[in-house]
C-alpha cells in the first residue's frame, strides 16, 4: 500500500498541515494542504488539493485542542484513498544547543522538549502539543521533530555568544537563530538550480510576519539576525527586532510593567503594528496607506534589512547573491525593489519586469549580485526529513 507523510506546524492559534505521498523510490508528491485557524475561538478549517484549489472552507465546532486535532486527522485519513499514513513530521521552533538534526520522537525527547520550552515559551509548548496528543492516541504512528534552530548549528562559536558572564552561556543563554527549515530549503533549491551560487556567499531574506536574514556560505549558515529568541534582528509584524536592553529596563522601571506584560508588548504590539500607531501589522495594508505612520513603519522595515545585511556581508567577506522568501519576500515587488536599491553600491541591479512578475531570477543581466525569489518550503523539508528517518 502506498504511504503518506503528514507535516504539522502548530502555533498559538492555528495549525498548518501538508500531506505528501511517498513513492517506492522515495519521491515526495503533494496531495493536500491546509490550516485550521482561530483555535482559541471558533475554529475554521481550510484545505486545498495538490493543484492549490480550495476543497474545504468551513467553520468547525468549538472544542478543545485535542478534539480539533483529531477531527483534522480524521478528515485527512478519510481523503487518503488507498494511501496509508506512515509518519508525521512536526516543526519545532527550538532545539536548544544539542539538537542539530531531525529526530524521531521518543518519551525521552518529549521530556527534553518540555525543558526547552523555557527557551521559547511562546512557541515550543504549542509545537509539542500535537506531538503529545498523537503519542497518546496513536502510539504506533511514527513522529519526527524537525528543529528550526538546527540549520544554524554550523555558525562559528564566536557568532553564538553574548557579552554576558560565562555562566549564562553554559546555561543556554546564547544566539541560536530561527527560520532554519526555510533557509535549509533555500540552500537545497540553490544546490539544484544554481550550484555556483550555492557554493558562494548568499544572504537569504525570510520576510513575513516573522522576519530574519541568514548568511550562507556553501549552503551552510554562518550568521543570522535572530538570536536567543525570535524577537531579535529585523523589524517584524508585531516584534521590534534588535532593541537596546536598556530601553526594556527603562520602560519596565518607569512604567511599572511586569515581565509578562513586557513580553506581551514585545511579541504582540511592537514591530510594524507599533510603529504604524496600531494601524496594521500587514505590509499590504501599510503599503496602501499614505499616512506618515505607515510610511515610517515601511521605511524602518526596509532600513533594518539593509543595515543588518551589511553586517552579514562583513561576516562572510562579501556577497554573491540575495534570495527573497517568505510571504513579503515572495509577494511584494515593492519591498524587494526598495531593499535591492539599498545594495546599489554593490552593483546589485533588479530587472524591473522580472521583479514585477515575481520571476525566480529577478536580477538584471548587468547585476554583479545574483537576485532570486524562492517560495518558502518548510513543509517540504519537514516531509523530506521525516521520509529519511522513516526509511532509515
Amino acid at each position: 500500500m502506498p504511504k503518506a507523510i503528514l507535516t504539522l506546524n502548530n502555533g498559538s492559534s492555528s495549525i498548518k498541515f501538508a500531506l505528501f505521498t511517498l513513492s517506492p523510490l522515495g519521491k515526495l508528491a503533494p496531495l493536500l494542504s491546509g490550516q485550521i485557524q482561530n483555535l482559541l475561538a471558533i475554529p475554521h478549517f481550510e484545505a486545498r488539493d495538490a493543484r492549490g484549489a480550495k476543497i474545504v472552507d468551513e467553520p468547525w465546532p468549538r472544542e478543545d485542542f485535542g478534539d480539533v486535532l483529531h477531527r483534522a486527522i480524521g478528515w485527512i485519513e478519510d481523503h487518503l484513498g488507498d494511501v496509508r499514513l506512515a509518519a508525521v513530521g512536526h516543526r519545532v521552533v527550538h532545539g536548544g544547543p544539542d539538537h542539530a538534526q531531525p529526530e524521531r520522537v521518543t518519551a525521552a525527547l518529549l521530556s527534553r522538549l518540555d525543558e526547552l520550552a523555557e527557551l521559547a515559551p511562546l512557541h515550543v509548548p504549542h509545537n509539542v502539543e500535537p506531538i503529545r496528543e498523537l503519542a497518546a492516541s496513536r502510539p504506533d504512528l511514527m513522529q519526527v521533530a524537525c528543529f528550526d534552530t538546527a540549520f544554524h548549528t554550523t555558525m562559528p562559536a564566536v557568532a553564538t555568544r553574548f557579552g554576558l558572564p560565562r555562566r549564562y552561556f553554559d546555561a543556554g543563554i546564547r544566539r541560536y537563530g530561527f527560520h532554519g527549515l526555510s533557509y535549509e530549503y533555500v540552500a537545497d533549491r540553490l544546490k539544484q538550480e544554481a550550484p555556483d551560487l550555492h557554493r558562494g556567499r548568499v544572504i537569504a531574506a525570510h520576510l513575513g510576519s516573522g522576519a530574519s536574514l541568514c548568511a550562507m556560505q556553501g549552503g551552510r549558515s554562518v550568521e543570522t539576525t535572530m538570536g536567543f529568541t525570535a524577537l531579535d534582528g529585523l523589524l517584524m509584524g508585531t516584534r521590534p527586532g534588535t532593541l537596546d536592553a536598556g530601553a526594556v529596563l527603562h520602560i519596565m522601571k518607569h512604567e511599572g510593567i511586569a515581565p509578562e506584560a513586557m513580553e506581551a508588548m514585545l511579541y504582540k504590539r511592537s514591530g510594524l503594528l507599533g510603529v504604524s500607531g496600531g494601524l496594521s501589522n500587514d505590509m499590504r495594508t501599510l503599503l496602501a496607506d499614505d499616512s506618515a505612520a505607515a510610511r515610517e513603519a515601511v521605511d524602518l522595515f526596509v532600513y533594518r534589512i539593509i543595515r543588518e545585511a551589511g553586517a552579514l556581508m562583513s561576516a562572510m567577506g562579501g556577497l554573491d547573491g540575495i534570495i527573497f522568501t517568505g510571504g513579503i519576500g515572495e509577494h511584494s515587488a515593492d519591498i524587494r525593489a526598495r531593499v535591492v536599491d539599498g545594495f546599489g553600491w554593490l552593483g546589485a541591479v533588479l530587472d524591473p519586469v522580472a521583479n514585477a512578475q515575481g520571476g525566480a531570477l529577478i536580477s538584471a543581466p548587468e547585476s554583479r549580485v545574483d537576485i532570486r525569489v524562492i517560495a518558502a518550503g518548510e513543509e517540504i523539508m519537514i516531509a523530506a526529513h521525516t521520509r529519511d528517518l522513516l526509511r532509515g
